[in-house]
């Protein structure tokens, strides 16, 4: 049996299971919900959650908990990597920015943001990295981004303390940053006015990936394998420069000063 036939086979007996309710699980887990689990019914087999509560837990790592919002954020990313830049020749930073440096290497090819439908999860994480390093995002802001969501889940008075919701906050966060691809080309058509004649007609394409599900997941996880040695030895020491730039009053409206440019624009990105 081919590949592709055993494919076809597990999405039809994977089908085939969705579609036959299982009254074991009538309720979904989130209390007072009262909808019952997506495997009591025939739209799916989520053993834990309704289906409005497993989108919200695929895009934001929890069920009930939304997603942190740039303006909560953005002050602890400015306090990371003010803090990253003035202790850069710490081994655990140095460390930690070798490490992303290396997912980078690591990714694989670019893939264009509009043909990764079709490709599995993991691939689709890879892809994301690749895209961070074909725009030439620094290191340190990836590191910054991990930093700020460590130190806003310990200043939440209602923090997910999950491991699943922090990659996912951190990877929704650095998976912005790797944004999407644009392109720009121009053709010639038909003109409306002068029958017979043509004339040049510029068109765009605008693809973002979306960010949800396991791709958080897998590029969560990877963002923590680079990270873990500098929250564990530094962690407290960014806390407390985060303290000292709130007690001067530095803002932090913007996630790096005006000079750091996240995604530095390309010729690349457009084609005429």
């Amino acid at each position: 049996m081919t590949d592709w036939n055993q494919r076809q086979k597990r999405k039809q007996d994977v089908t085939a299971r969705a579609a036959l309710p299982n009254h074991m699980y009538g309720y979904c887990r989130v209390i007072h919900c009262g909808k019952p689990a997506r495997a009591g019914t025939p739209d799916g087999l989520d053993e834990r959650y309704c289906r409005a509560h497993a989108d919200h837990n695929q895009r934001h790592g929890s069920p009930l908990k939304g997603s942190y919002t740039a303006k909560e954020l953005n002050p602890y990313r400015r306090a990371a990597l003010a803090w990253i830049v003035s202790h850069e020749d710490s081994r655990w930073v140095q460390n930690a920015i070798q490490r992303v440096k290396g997912l980078y290497q690591q990714a694989g090819p670019y893939v264009e943001a509009f043909r990764l439908r079709g490709l599995p999860p993991q691939q689709r994480a890879k892809a994301a990295l690749a895209r961070l390093r074909k725009h030439g995002i620094d290191p340190r802001l990836v590191l910054a981004a991990w930093l700020a969501v460590e130190m806003l889940i310990q200043d939440d008075p209602q923090p997910v303390q999950g491991a699943e919701f922090k990659r996912v906050q951190a990877a929704k966060v650095v998976h912005r940053m790797a944004s999407g691809s644009h392109r720009r080309w121009v053709r010639e058509v038909l003109s409306p006015v002068w029958p017979g004649q043509k004339q040049a007609q510029v068109q765009e394409l605008h693809v973002y990936p979306r960010s949800r599900g396991r791709v958080l997941r897998h590029l969560g996880e990877s963002l923590e394998s680079a990270v873990e040695l500098l929250v564990e030895h530094h962690l407290s020491d960014v806390q407390a420069f985060k303290r000292e730039h709130d007690a001067a009053a530095v803002s932090g409206a913007r996630p790096y000063p005006r000079a750091w440019v996240s995604r530095p624009r390309q010729k690349d990105d457009e084609k005429t």
